[in-house]
């Protein structure tokens, strides 16, 4: 077993001002755990948190993402980049509609749209378009929870509404992680690990949340892991039988056939918080 020192193991090097950037220095970690640990967080913080994200996009007169709108500066294409571009959080886990309606001259920013218990952004005077005093524009948006990046590509099996203009969604609340491994004194001994990570996020969760989010995965998929080998692993004679069965069935038909497994489901802990790589 091994066993570290009793010392406080993380502490904060750095916070910004809004909590959305955070410095955190981990140690003392056994000697190469710096590196093990850096990189698991790394990954799962940029991959696997949960979040949300404007997945379509509804615009009165308008049918499809090449058009543009008589009196707005902008057209189509970047309206929809503009609200690609929006950081948002969503209270609830079904998908929500909000909608906006404003007359020009003037500008049309975030709190302009109607508000809605469960849908918060991170910038409520982010400018979306800019009208003429003879314009007006009406839309409405979808916002779902996701984790990742998921192209409009990858949605196409979904049923069209009509009208809807799908969005490429950006879910992960990560925006920058940077990681570094140094040497620490721990006694008479200089070689343990000293682990600095560098965590920034979109502001829709602050810093802190999101390394203890990535912790809670980690944790999750270990404790499914140590359960299932508590329980005991199969007899090694019924595996030697699964795998004879399988090569005998694969050279009886020339087709390779996969032994079936049990599937093993994660549980993702998240949390969330009002408020480059």
């Amino acid at each position: 077993m091994f066993i570290l020192p009793e010392t406080e193991l993380i502490k904060t090097k750095s916070v910004s001002t809004d909590k959305s950037t955070s410095v955190f220095v981990i140690e003392p970690l056994l000697p190469g755990y710096g590196m093990t640990i850096g990189n698991a967080l790394r990954r799962v913080l940029l991959s696997s948190l949960a979040g949300a994200a404007i997945t379509s996009v509804k615009i009165d007169g308008v049918t499809h993402e090449f058009s543009t709108i008589k009196g707005v500066k902008e057209d189509v294409v970047d309206l929809i980049l503009n609200l690609k571009a929006l950081k948002v959080q969503l209270h609830g886990d079904e998908p929500t509609i909000v909608k906006l309606s404003k007359k020009g001259p003037g500008q049309v920013i975030v709190k302009d749209f109607t508000k809605n218990s469960q849908v918060e952004f991170a910038d409520p005077e982010y400018v979306i378009a800019n009208l003429d005093k003879t314009s007006s524009l009406s839309l409405e948006i979808t916002v779902e929870k996701g984790r990742g990046y998921i192209p409009t590509e990858r949605r196409k099996d979904e049923k069209p509404v009509l009208g809807n203009i799908a969005i490429d969604a950006i879910f992960t609340p990560i925006k920058r992680v940077h990681y570094e491994v140094e040497n620490t004194r721990v006694g008479g001994m200089t070689n343990f690990d000293k682990l600095t990570i560098d965590i920034t996020t979109d502001g829709t969760i602050n810093a802190m949340e999101a390394l203890s989010a990535s912790v809670n995965i980690l944790q999750d998929h270990f404790n499914l892991i140590a359960t299932e080998l508590k329980e005991g692993l199969p007899k090694a004679s019924t595996a030697k039988k699964k795998s004879a069965l399988a090569q005998k069935l694969s050279a009886e038909t020339n087709v390779e056939k996969p032994v079936k497994t049990k599937k093993i489901k994660s549980v993702v802990k998240t949390t969330t918080k009002k408020s480059n790589k």
